[in-house]
């Protein structure tokens, strides 16, 4: 639903969205906004991220179900990187989430205030005070999005003002919860981690428990964690691009009333999957509130669709589309040419190689509503915002496909030796400034947010395309496998790079329906 102000008002716009305009803000129509009585709930969700993601899914049910009466708690977030947190301070933890797209058919518009956040501590400054949330008996929930590469075992001291690593930090809270009940059954935590890796909360439970053996905490410790604490495996499923570009936030501020420096653009289609119990659905009583919030004892098929036809596609597409000129999502699949290559990509060569049993025609269905979900005219997904942590996602998303593809044929994938080599190209870093690292395309300059990214640069140094392509398919330290193993994969992958170097990268990819692969 859209809204229109007064020409005089939208010229003049100096209003802050917080607890102490809310009265004023309330005013306007087509917005969702919070009674006053939310910031009096207790505290009940220590989430590590102050991510859009999470933004746009946890806290979002999270507030849904907090102004229907169901849940009744926020959540404190903990900031472990050096970002800004001035706005959450600023807003009172307060921001819009603009939901646009097309559901059943129909326009949805909403606008919504969410009021979930309680407070944002600074994981580096505030740990103290983080530790002292372990003390708060309504607390049971311990929410994460760290990104792929949050969740490792590295050494840690959870003595350490603060640990190093989020599994760190993470197993340093909980032993300060354990102290602080005793160890006591009805103190213990439900963890939900939402990066994209398989099997997360299995993940997150081993390296917590492996860190906690060489930290050499007492066995009492280990019966509780093991034994009164909840990983759960889950799945994230929403596109929230987060705030859009100067020009689009400047106009739904006007539309709005009011400045809002954490504004959040986010999809229709939404979809949390949690493995777990009954009693992990009575702790997580936000569930209530929203079909889209799935409690099942295996979440297998959701994570298997999701992962590899969207997050897969997406990552074999990035770079791609990126070097075809494309910034936005939408562009790039509405391209007659690019179109064809994605649909041709996820319908005949991901789809048949998801490692999991599942439909034909299931997979068939969500390929096609995915597409569907590229094409939302109102989300400008930005290409590069996929990039990001760009080799980590190759790796857990798309390595398990080429693995599984050669299970069932002895011909290479054309379309994914196709987005690998764009890949390849696009972490071609020409210049290094600090720690950043910044690839090039038609003379201007992009940059490469990867932790490899000192790897690729310094990979294509002196080199040629065929033997980067040689020396990065068989690093196994990189991808736990040999991929110039993959029958027919490394002259591909060689092929396509050369071409997206000589040719451009739509150029490449509008003759692959002509090009014919051997073995």
């Amino acid at each position: 639903m859209g809204f229109w102000r007064p020409l005089e008002s939208r010229n003049k716009l100096t209003m802050q969205l917080s607890k102490h305009t809310l009265e004023q803000i309330a005013s306007q129509p087509g917005l969702e906004i919070p009674n006053t009585t939310i910031f009096e709930l207790p505290e009940k969700v220590l989430q590590f991220g102050t991510g859009v993601l999470l933004r746009g899914l946890p806290d979002y049910f999270i507030d849904k179900a907090n102004k229907q009466g169901i849940f009744n708690g926020r959540v404190v977030v903990v900031k472990s990187t050096d970002s800004d947190s001035s706005a959450f301070d600023k807003q009172d933890g307060l921001y819009t989430i603009c939901v646009r797209g097309v559901e059943n058919g129909k326009i949805v518009e909403e606008n919504i205030i969410n009021a979930s956040i309680s407070r944002v501590l600074s994981a580096k400054t505030e740990w103290e005070r983080i530790l002292e949330c372990a003390h708060n008996a309504q607390m049971k929930i311990i929410i994460s999005n760290t990104t792929e590469v949050g969740i490792q075992l590295v050494q840690d001291d959870i003595n350490s003002d603060p640990p190093v690593s989020f599994p760190g930090k993470l197993l340093a809270f909980l032993h300060e919860r354990f102290k602080a009940f005793n160890g006591s059954a009805a103190s213990g935590m439900v963890i939900v981690p939402t990066e994209l890796i398989t099997d997360n909360g299995s993940k997150l439970e081993s390296i917590v428990l492996e860190l906690a053996h060489r930290n050499n905490l007492d066995f009492k410790f280990f019966e509780w964690l093991e034994n009164h604490n909840t990983f759960c495996n889950t799945l994230v499923d929403r596109i929230v691009p987060g705030k859009p570009n100067t020009d689009e936030t400047a106009k739904l501020e006007q539309a709005l009333g009011y400045k809002d420096d954490l504004l959040t653009m986010s999809e229709v289609f939404r979809l949390w999957a949690i493995e777990g119990n009954e009693k992990v659905k009575e702790i997580l009583s936000f569930s209530k509130v929203d079909s889209s919030v799935v409690i099942a004892p295996d979440i297998t098929l959701f994570k298997e669709l999701k992962l590899r036809l969207l997050n897969g596609t997406h990552t074999f597409n990035c770079g791609l589309a990126f070097l075809a000129g494309f910034d936005i999502t939408r562009d790039a699949v509405q391209d007659s040419c690019f179109g064809n290559f994605a649909k041709k990509l996820m319908h005949t060569e991901i789809a048949p190689a998801i490692p999991f049993e599942i439909d034909t025609k299931v997979k068939e269905d969500f390929a096609n509503s995915t597409f569907e979900r590229f094409c939302n005219p109102f989300i400008n997904h930005q290409w590069q915002s996929i990039t990001v942590q760009y080799t980590s996602k190759m790796k857990m998303r798309n390595v398990p496909l080429l693995q599984r593809h050669y299970e069932l044929k002895d011909s290479p994938p054309l379309r994914m030796a196709t987005g690998f080599a764009g890949f390849l190209l696009y972490m071609k870093a020409t210049r290094k400034a600090g720690t950043k690292y910044y690839g090039e395309l038609n003379g201007a300059e992009y940059e490469i947010k990867d932790d490899s990214a000192d790897y690729f640069y310094n990979a294509w140094q002196n080199t040629t395309p065929d033997k980067l392509v040689e020396k990065v398919l068989q690093d196994e330290e990189l991808w736990e496998t040999d991929l110039s193993k993959l029958p027919g994969f490394l002259p591909l992958v060689q092929e396509q790079l050369n071409d997206c170097i000589n040719n451009g990268a739509l150029a490449t990819i509008a003759e692959l329906d002509t090009k014919r692969v051997t073995v």
